[in-house]
């Protein structure tokens, strides 16, 4: 598939400003052309009309017999230069031929009944000696004592001067028309240029900026239009600046906190080889060691996919009851260890999320929720759907959360127990949840004046199809 080159903003204005500009004028052009030539015919059909009269004047009749004699002075006055030929006939009371070009067509029109001129005249174009030339024909009345009737008289004028008029007529208006179309375009560029300087000063402000810097851009001068560009462009660093912050972070409490465990377990691997340990003990510990490093890494790796998952924007209707149900058919091992009373009360409620997340979030919650309580102690999980939301609860039978505790609960890798968890759980369900739009909370629950345990709840927003549950909130 062929890419379209990239269009020059520029040149796109121009064109759509120029452009219709230069149409108007050339049709402007093409409409003052044809009334100049109007304008020009009826002028000089005025001089034919003049001509015709003139020679109609020197019609005579002597008894019932017509007579005219037209010297050639009569006509070379009406001339209008040196380069224009003009003919005339003369046609009697019968038709018959008179004097003049005989060779002259004759006209035999009929006289339109409404003309601009207060005489019986037609005007008209003929072919005559192999080029044409413009005719009047004009019946003249004439009249003595013996009779009376209408002669024709025909005048006729090659073009050679009105066309050379209707040339310099063209000339000028094209030449006039194109200086006005090379202003506007020069006026355009200039304009269109100035107004582009705002983003010339955008691009050279981002281009001088270095790899690191992803603070706000300066909106300056830059009119109201561009305005909202450069706030979706500061809306843009921000994010850039939080997901770099992101693995910033990831990068430097993955390195301290790694350290540890590989510090611990290289002491380890010491002693087994210096034989102060006996090598079952030194593998057994070897290998809790192992497995801690293993789950902190895979929490970490955990955390860093929550912004990648957000990132990709792609989620879907999914059922909180089904991906509940599922999470807690894969830990139904470490409930039946601890021999809890564990209830599930999953109602099908959508939300819109990604199911990675929801696994996350439910397999979190529900993993802290098993180890804190105490062995035989109760363990529930409840999904309802309300009116216009989806409400997770997680519910066990531990300790609680204490005020110190509190202080730093999604805080990453702070928890109550340094030997078994990495502190990051907490910290992996917020970020899901602000992925999310959800709002989570951890409250302690008391009965008869004590803690009796934790409840975690989860408030999403509802889906179209989520089912209300009875009594919920």
């Amino acid at each position: 598939m062929r890419l379209r080159p990239p269009q020059s903003l520029r040149r796109y204005l121009l064109a759509w400003i120029v452009a219709p500009i230069a149409l108007f004028v050339v049709v402007d052009t093409v409409s003052l052309y044809r009334r100049a030539l109007q304008s020009i015919n009826l002028a000089y059909d005025r001089s034919l009309l003049a001509s015709a009269r003139s020679i109609g004047e020197l019609l005579q009749l002597q008894g019932s017999e017509l007579k005219v004699e037209v010297p050639y002075a009569a006509l070379e006055i009406f001339e209008a230069s040196n380069k224009a030929r003009m003919y005339y006939r003369i046609d009697g009371f019968e038709g018959q031929f008179l004097s003049g070009f005989e060779d002259l067509p004759r006209y035999r029109g009929r006289i339109p009944q409404q003309t601009a001129y207060p005489a019986l005249v037609d005007f008209y174009d003929v072919q005559f000696r192999g080029e044409t030339v413009r005719m009047a024909a004009l019946y003249q009345p004439v009249a003595s004592a013996e009779a009376r009737g209408m002669a024709l008289v025909q005048v006729a004028e090659t073009l050679e001067v009105r066309e050379k008029l209707a040339r310099e007529i063209l000339l000028d208006t094209l030449l006039r028309q194109a200086l006005l179309i090379t202003v506007v375009a020069l006026v355009t560029w200039t304009v269109v240029t100035r107004a582009l300087r705002p983003v010339e000063s955008l691009r050279r402000q981002l281009l001088s900026r270095s790899a690191e810097d992803l603070s706000p851009l300066q909106a300056g001068a830059a009119p109201r239009e561009l305005r909202p560009m450069v706030t979706a462009l500061n809306d843009l660093m921000q994010r850039l600046q939080r997901l770099v912050g992101h693995q910033l972070r990831f990068v430097r409490d993955a390195s301290h906190q790694l350290r540890t465990p590989l510090a611990v377990l290289k002491i380890q691997v010491q002693n087994g080889q210096s034989g102060h340990a006996g090598g079952a003990e030194t593998l057994q510990a070897i290998g809790q060691t192992v497995d801690r490093a293993i789950a902190l890494a895979n929490q970490m790796l955990a955390l860093a996919k929550v912004e990648q998952v957000h990132g990709e924007g792609q989620s879907e209707p999914l059922d909180l009851a089904e991906v509940v149900s599922e999470v807690a058919l894969e830990l139904s091992p470490l409930i039946a260890e601890k021999q809890l009373d564990f209830e599930l009360d999953a109602r099908p409620a959508t939300v819109q999320a990604h199911h990675w997340m929801l696994r996350e979030l439910s397999r979190n919650l529900l993993h802290n929720a098993i180890r804190e309580s105490p062995p035989g102690g109760m363990l529930q999980v409840v999904v309802a759907a309300g009116a216009s939301t989806v409400r997770l609860l997680v519910r066990d039978s531990g300790p609680g959360i204490g005020a110190a505790q509190r202080e730093h609960l999604f805080e990453p890798f702070h928890t109550a127990h340094p030997n078994s968890g990495s502190g990051l759980g907490l910290t992996i369900c917020r970020e899901i949840c602000q992925a999310l739009g959800a709002r989570i909370e951890l409250l302690n629950r008391s009965e008869q004046g004590r803690v009796a345990g934790l409840d975690a709840v989860v408030v999403f927003p509802g889906g179209a199809t989520a089912t209300r549950v009875p009594g919920s909130q």
